[in-house]
């Protein structure tokens, strides 16, 4: 056990800083060290790994009632390549004029949207109208249970080597 006097002269020695480690232990635990690098290091860490998460956002795409076939094909494509790469789509459906009148063909769009996705994308939220607009959320589908199903697979295996052994 150092006294603070003697511990705050080694600090001051070694140009470095006295920091209080534990400060409920009995007695309280300090150590010498450079506490402007520590902090550094730590934002620095920090910073590392919430570049290796990914950020899921919300991408928007918008159709209206009359789009033609090959557009739609594209808006798919686009749809399906947001889903994939993990982040969630909202598809808003927008009417002009005298299209609002007749929502059951947006809805018909809206519904081939899903069904052309459905191997990719599970319907967060179903359609529903908001003034001019028909609005549908998708999500992507959860690979957990494909993941799942690997490893079982690879259990199995691993059981099966294990008894003719």
């Amino acid at each position: 056990m150092v006294q603070v006097k003697d511990a705050q002269k080694a600090a001051r020695d070694a140009d470095l800083d006295l920091v209080e480690v534990a400060p409920t232990a009995q007695p309280p635990v300090c150590r010498i060290m450079d506490f402007h690098k520590y902090v550094y290091d730590q934002t620095k860490k920090t910073k590392e790994q919430k570049k290796k998460q990914h950020q899921h956002q919300l991408k928007e795409i918008q159709i209206k009632p009359k789009i033609g076939e090959h557009d739609l094909q594209t808006k798919v494509g686009h749809l399906r390549r947001f889903l994939l790469h993990g982040d969630k789509a909202k598809v808003t459906l927008i009417f002009r004029g005298r299209e609002m009148s007749h929502p059951e063909l947006g809805r018909i769009v809206l519904d081939r949207v899903a069904e052309e996705l459905k191997d990719v994308a599970q319907i967060e939220k179903p359609p529903s109208s908001e003034g001019r607009l028909m609005v549908m959320y998708l999500a992507p589908k959860s690979t957990g249970i494909r993941g799942s199903e690997s490893s079982e697979d690879g259990k199995k295996d691993s059981h099966a080597e294990a008894e003719d052994s």
